[in-house]
């Protein structure tokens, strides 16, 4: 591999390709084929992009034998390039400490190599897709799934654990459990834990001993700073937040996130007040023992983990039905189920734009967060829930859970005194995800019903393919559109008549607090003519210094308007020259008035798997 050069990496930040300008877009589309061409002349075949997160990405290849026989199936990960040298170096620590691990459920370390700048990992790749994806695609995952997943996780966890099993005679914490590090294979039924890139050396063992193996060592270990990686937000407990010593307790709190994200339907393990794992029809074992594990007593958290680890025959004797159990789910809010138009074949990129989450915000002058330089810090939590209480975390990660189906549409939520007001119009674009996309929805709704606040929220979803990208040189120059660039919008399938009392409007809910662009005098008057026009969708402007972006999902309701609402679209474009500044300005339009009233609650009521499944389900 040496005598290869894998040079000129650039990988953009989390967000679709199609949001990026349009010289950004280039570099990553020729960084993603320059790695697919050097791999395949190493040899490689059915080369593709498998994945990103916030310190590397992973292709996937097949390498087949000398002989042309079998086909091996491998993972190589790239450090992103534009992260610190000492933060790059990482991979080599995650070479070195999955390299002596020997679990049937863990890949295989293959090769470690450092090309110029740039670190490769080479490993054996875990069959089957991750259980996030497997959770996206099903929603919450039946009982007896979540049941095996937790035995199974837990014997890896026991493996870890057990200092003898290690080079350094100390455990080893993963540091990053979550249902997109676990790998199923449908066929097996068996999971693999995979990234290992927050991986360490316990310092404390589960009594909160130090793991140091004699006085030397203990004299000269550093026991006032931690050795942990902070690993996701999403999922991670308490103590490796705040940055406490790493200890085999950290992959717990993370199992215990994760077994309670996938018997949800959630991305996080923020929801357990409103949504508590007594809930979600598990055993009620596992359930008591996930909500003690979730809890915010530490001393709570630490008896119920090792009450789990200590009853695990006890777990692997509840008696289950033989075919996994769902039940069905009913929408609290309407879902629109729309089969893509016949030859349609392009895909649906989802965005998930949220305005007014300030209002969500405890009013805290500090964050204990704040000094952390961490990727994986500024990725999801500084730049997102900072500052938030657990139930706005959570309904936060819920909404931003419709990205990864492919729908349209908005919700306005309000929320007061008596309880919570929802005018929505969502619209899927694939019948197979109905029951996956419905639990996220509800999910939403219950979390909403455990806010006390009083406020608005709003949120717009798009098709990030549909946005139009206007560049330019320098910020002293005007945006000028493109002579054949066009804001596109659909026409409904039946015109619908207008009925002045219901309509919603663009301007009823005032000026957002969150979106800091001023829009010209002129521009706003052709939408407030635009506004007059039935229709639903959205509009928004994002100005950075040399790209303005502009993000819709139109649909117009008022079939006799089309001309109209053709002209003020363009003329939206033409007016692009007057506007200053940078920020955002965003517009939602529903079709209706449809609100729905639900009541505040503290917490979902218990649900609990059936004594004797056998019998209940025939």
């Amino acid at each position: 591999m040496t005598n290869k050069k894998l040079q000129h990496f650039y990988i953009a930040q989390e967000q679709s390709i199609y949001l990026l300008s349009h010289k950004d877009a280039t570099k990553l589309k020729q960084w993603v084929e320059l790695c697919q061409q050097q791999l395949k002349q190493l040899g490689f075949e059915k080369v593709a992009l498998l994945g990103k997160g916030a310190y590397g990405f992973v292709f996937s290849a097949i390498k087949t034998t000398v002989a042309g026989e079998s086909e091996q199936p491998v993972v190589f990960k790239f450090s992103r390039i534009n992260l610190p040298q000492h933060v790059q170096d990482r991979l080599a620590d995650e070479a070195d400490i999955q390299g002596q691990l020997n679990h049937p459920q863990i890949p295989k370390v293959i090769d470690y190599q450092k090309i110029k700048r740039q670190c490769i990992l080479q490993m054996t790749r875990a069959p089957g897709i991750d259980l996030e994806q497997l959770s996206h695609q099903v929603g919450p995952l039946a009982p007896e799934l979540v049941v095996s997943i937790a035995l199974q996780v837990a014997d890896i966890l026991l493996y870890l654990r057990n200092a003898n099993n290690h080079r350094q005679l100390k455990p080893i914490v993963h540091g990053d459990i979550k249902p997109s590090n676990l790998v199923y294979d449908k066929n097996t039924g068996k999971v693999q834990l995979i990234d290992w890139g927050s991986s360490v050396n316990a310092q404390l063992d589960c009594n909160q001993q130090s793991t140091s193996t004699n006085v030397m060592e203990l004299m000269s270990s550093d026991l006032q700073n931690s050795n942990a990686r902070l690993g996701d937000v999403y999922f991670i407990g308490p103590e490796q937040l705040e940055g406490g010593l790493s200890s085999p307790r950290f992959d717990e709190q993370g199992l215990a996130a994760t077994l309670y994200a996938l018997a949800s339907g959630q991305s996080c393990r923020y929801g357990v007040k409103v949504i508590p794992p007594n809930a979600l029809g598990l055993p009620k074992l596992l359930a008591q023992v996930l909500t003690g594990m979730l809890s915010d007593d530490k001393k709570l958290r630490s008896q119920a983990g090792d009450y789990f680890f200590n009853n695990l025959n006890y777990l692997k004797q509840v008696v289950l039905a033989d075919n996994p159990t769902n039940s069905e789910v009913v929408a609290q809010i309407p879902v629109w189920i729309k089969a893509k138009a016949k030859g349609q074949t392009e895909q649906i990129d989802t965005v998930v734009y949220g305005s007014r989450k300030s209002f969500l915000r405890e009013q805290t002058d500090s964050d204990s967060l704040s000094g952390i330089d961490d990727a994986q810090l500024d990725k999801y939590y500084k730049n997102y829930l900072m500052g938030m209480g657990d139930n706005e975390k959570a309904f936060i990660a819920a909404l931003s859970r419709l990205g990864n189906f492919p729908v349209v549409g908005g919700l306005a939520i309000r929320w007061a005194k008596e309880g919570v007001y929802i005018d929505s119009n969502l619209t899927l674009f694939d019948p197979t995800l109905k029951a996956s996309f419905t639990s996220a929805v509800n999910n939403i709704i219950y979390l909403a019903q455990g806010i006390f606040r009083v406020g608005m929220f709003k949120s717009c979803l798009f098709n990030a393919r549909k946005t139009l990208h206007v560049e330019r040189v320098s910020e002293s120059e005007p945006f000028i559109a493109n002579k054949e660039q066009e804001i596109s919008f659909e026409v409904s399938d039946v015109p619908d008549v207008d009925d002045i009392t219901r309509l919603h409007s663009y301007f009823e809910d005032g000026k957002d607090p969150d979106e800091y662009l001023h829009l010209p005098d002129e521009l706003m008057a052709v939408l407030a003519k635009l506004n007059l026009i039935h229709h639903t969708g959205c509009i928004i402007f994002e100005v950075l210094p040399k790209h303005l972006k502009i993000h819709s999902y139109l649909m117009l309701l008022n079939h006799e308007k089309q001309a109209e609402f053709k002209a003020c679209l363009a003329q939206l474009l033409t007016l692009l020259p007057t506007i200053n500044g940078v920020g955002i300005s965003g517009f939602m339009k529903l079709p209706y008035k449809d609100t729905r009233f639900f009541e505040h609650i503290s917490s979902m009521p218990d649900k609990f798997y059936p004594k004797n499944p056998k019998v209940l389900l025939g």
